[in-house]
């Protein structure tokens, strides 16, 4: 089974965040809990859909990520485009 993390908007700035293993949101996905347990996963969704209900984030949704053998979070990386774009930061430079 393919490891997930959960992501959303944090509501008050719009920044991307990630849920940690406390239940926090934190801003790199590296910080992130990863899981390749579906009710881990599962609960961990819910938890953030209750903050998202409760004006704290919003779009919370689940990532598939690849995580590096040994379990090292640090380098976690999203299997799709899209979502290594959310966790890198912007593809071109603001002047």
């Amino acid at each position: 089974m393919a490891h997930r993390v959960i992501t959303a908007n944090r509501l008050r700035d719009g920044a991307v965040v990630w849920l940690d293993a406390s239940g926090e949101w934190v801003d790199e996905i590296g910080r992130a809990m990863s899981s390749d347990d579906d009710d881990a996963v599962a609960a961990a969704l819910e938890s953030a859909k209750a903050m998202e209900a409760a004006g704290h984030v919003i779009g919370v949704y689940e990532v598939e990520v690849q995580a590096p053998a040994g379990g090292a979070s640090h380098s976690l990386q999203p299997v799709r485009l899209r979502e290594r774009i959310r966790a890198d930061g912007p593809t071109v430079a603001f002047r």
